[in-house]
């Protein structure tokens, strides 16, 4: 369980993830994970929610589709989908993606959906609806940056959701 957060605001794009991973359903077995991370040399950040292994695993997947797709991250977002709801190994993994580049930011799940948000925004994982809802409730604020509506959205999810702590990874393009 964890959150994650993009946030897509003038030229800047923000990812943000919290570092909290569970052993089931009631132990914090790690408070400093971190699930978010750059790929596709450094012009890509993927964030990922649900089983780490699984979250790992589409990552390298979605490395070995960027490079087979000459780095555009919307065609190897759909050939990974693809694979992840076609493949009977990639459909058992639990997970989901957000990645973005410059131009676009996506979310990727098993089911072969991969969509892009009307305003930017999007929040994954146990606490990703509060994050979500926070970070639109802040995005008009005229002095706030991507980076500060995602630090304080992600502050908001993590007083909400027992699965969401407050050690917060941010990645920005």
């Amino acid at each position: 369980m964890t959150t994650i957060l993009c946030v897509r605001k003038g030229s800047e794009v923000v990812m943000a993830g919290d570092g909290q991973a569970t052993l089931g359903e009631a132990i914090v077995f790690k408070s400093r994970s971190v699930k978010v991370r750059r790929i596709g040399n450094g012009a890509i950040i993927a964030g990922f929610a649900g089983a780490a292994a699984d979250g790992i695993t589409l990552i390298e997947r979605l490395e070995e589709k960027l490079e087979k797709n000459a780095y555009q991250l919307k065609r190897a977002a759909v050939a990974l989908a693809k694979d992840w709801r076609m493949d009977k190994y990639l459909r058992q993994l639990q997970a989901f993606m957000i990645v973005a580049d410059k131009n676009i930011s996506l979310v990727i799940s098993g089911t072969g959906e991969v969509m892009e948000p009307d305003d930017g925004i999007i929040g994954i994982g146990s606490g990703g609806n509060y994050a979500m809802a926070a970070a639109k409730a802040l995005y008009d604020i005229q002095d706030m940056t991507p980076e500060d509506i995602a630090r304080k959205a992600m502050k908001i999810a993590g007083d909400i959701d027992v699965y969401t702590n407050h050690n917060v990874i941010v990645e920005k393009i």
